[in-house]
């Protein structure tokens, strides 16, 4: 796994739960409190278990985790970059859902070699979608439920998410998007500047 991912969870942690909760969760996964290289490149065993222990730690399921992880992507100023990339697939919600097999793409155009999960979409009916999620990250799919919920909100959207499991290796999520204008979204400025790398 791309360093980024895991500085990603590191960061959340320290921004969600303190610098203390973070010292204990990397001590029980056998890290240094100094955490993760963002350029560095890193076995998928290392990112597993600091979930791992971070839902021992949290005393939460783990899927629970990855979905507070999705979320605060979208949410917190630290990672703001994500969200102004995120912003780019559209202007609506809808738009943004139809952009998402195209995600992968552009997130690679700022950090190359970035583990994404590969993003299949499909239409059941009028605004209704089934995103196939394929990724070497066991229950990535619950990190784009939680990214998800966060850009619904973060548009005034009014969505029904739901986890449907997984279909030879690959998660599927229900969205079904019910008023692109529910509700006043968060102000986005396309011309403000970013950065691919969050701080922290």
């Amino acid at each position: 796994m791309h360093g980024l991912i895991n500085r990603a969870v590191q960061c959340f942690l320290r921004d969600t739960y303190g610098a203390e909760r973070w010292l204990r969760v990397a001590r029980a996964a056998g890290f240094g409190s100094d955490g993760f290289d963002t350029m560095a490149v890193y076995d998928l065993s290392v990112t597993e278990a600091l979930l791992d222990a971070a839902a021992v730690q949290l005393d939460r399921p783990r899927d629970v985790v990855l979905e507070d992880l999705g979320t605060y992507l979208v949410s917190h100023p630290t990672v703001e970059p994500l969200r102004r990339l995120l912003r780019f697939g559209g202007a609506t919600y809808l738009d943004f859902v139809l952009s998402l097999e195209d995600l992968p793409g552009r997130s690679r155009l700022a950090v190359p070699d970035i583990d994404i999960p590969e993003l299949l979409l499909e239409e059941a009916e009028a605004d209704v979608f089934v995103l196939g999620c394929r990724s070497p990250l066991r229950g990535a799919g619950h990190v784009m439920m939680g990214l998800l919920r966060a850009m619904a909100d973060d548009y005034g959207a009014l969505v029904l998410l739901d986890h449907l499991g997984a279909v030879d290796g690959s998660e599927r999520l229900h969205i079904q998007v019910l008023e692109t204008s529910f509700a006043a979204g968060r102000r986005f400025d396309l011309a403000s500047a970013t950065s691919p790398v969050a701080g922290g």
